[in-house]
């Protein structure tokens, strides 16, 4: 299953390691889901990471991106034709179009409006766990 994540959802699953966040990075990490993004949001993990207000190591920082890199799936995206109602967030949504993803995960689904989201499903973390739960199941 090929996911986006946003940055916030990345942030709050290494802070808070018991978290539905981070329950999302050990599907990762353990291969189970693959995370599609490009150079834009490999910057603006690097760059949100980095901030000082968080614990973050430059180890665990550079681990997180490595591991991005080489078990996720880059992509090429276009632009959107309709705007967000913030544009920091396009690259997120145009990421998982090129893609074919099967959900955008974040914490803030109201930046993704129904209309444009190009039949991505955009769900916060405990939405898509327990989808993915569901689908598991069957």
């Amino acid at each position: 299953m090929i996911i986006v994540l946003d940055t916030n959802v990345v942030v709050s699953g290494l802070l808070r390691p018991h978290s539905k966040p981070a329950t999302i990075l050990r599907l990762v990490a353990t291969g189970v889901l693959r995370v599609a993004y490009d150079e834009r949001i490999l910057a603006e993990y690097r760059e949100v990471l980095r901030r000082p207000k968080f614990p973050f190591s430059s180890e665990q920082i550079r681990a997180f991106l490595d591991q991005t890199e080489a078990e996720g799936v880059p992509v090429v995206a276009l632009p959107l034709r309709s705007p967000l109602p913030d544009p920091d967030d396009a690259p997120f949504l145009e990421v998982a179009v090129a893609a074919h993803a099967d959900a955008l995960i974040t914490g803030n689904t109201r930046h993704y409006p129904a209309r444009v989201r190009h039949g991505i499903p955009v769900m916060d973390p405990a939405s898509f766990l327990d989808r993915w739960t569901r689908q598991q199941q069957r």
